[in-house]
């Protein structure tokens, strides 16, 4: 059995360049404020916590901060389940066809085979707790969809290929995200 049959160790976090990251497999604790953060622009800014060469196996967790108008994503189901809950701020759910405005401390469970995104609304950023099984055997699916297109959300051809969905918008940068200092966490400190 894994439980009790051995110590965990703590790995270390090292700079990233844009914060800190786990250097390795292992228990850590890191402060978003210290966390390492990307950016595809466009597409709001996420705080990972997961180094990006060794992803979690069994779960993803990132913090995301849409700004009004800005989409989290293209328009997506995953087949795996997914589970959202809005921290801060306001924003525009889009799902599976329909538009549903979500503020603070709304919950969005997503069940595989759920297409979905997230459109920033409001006056200022929105923090979104993002968490998602994975297994290896993980398939996305990009529908076209008229409403996402409206939030420049949608691929103009349906796809289950992330890089062919994502390849006109280039690649993530490393970097916090645009208006640090409003975030709760940054004015919380």
């Amino acid at each position: 059995s894994l439980l009790g049959s051995r110590a965990v160790p703590e790995t270390p976090l090292r700079d990233s360049g844009s914060g800190l990251a786990p250097a390795g497999e292992g228990w850590f604790v890191v402060n978003v404020r210290d966390a390492w953060w990307g950016t595809l622009e466009g597409f709001g800014s996420s705080c990972m916590f997961e180094h990006w060469e060794a992803p979690f196996p069994q779960l993803g967790i990132r913090l995301t901060v849409l700004e009004p108008g800005q989409p989290n994503a293209l328009y997506h189901s995953e087949s795996q389940q997914e589970a959202f809950l809005v921290l801060f701020g306001e924003c525009r759910l889009l799902v599976e066809g329909e538009e549903r405005p979500l503020r603070a401390w709304d919950f969005f469970h997503s069940p595989a085979g759920t297409p979905h995104v997230f459109v920033g609304a409001g006056e200022g950023p929105c923090v979104i707790l993002m968490c998602g099984a994975r297994t290896e055997d993980e398939q996305l699916h990009y529908p076209v969809s008229e409403l996402a297109a409206r939030y420049g959300a949608s691929v103009s051809e349906e796809t289950t290929d992330a890089e062919q969905a994502y390849a006109p918008f280039g690649s993530p940068t490393l970097g916090r995200p645009p208006h640090w200092d409003r975030l709760p966490w940054v004015s919380q400190a």
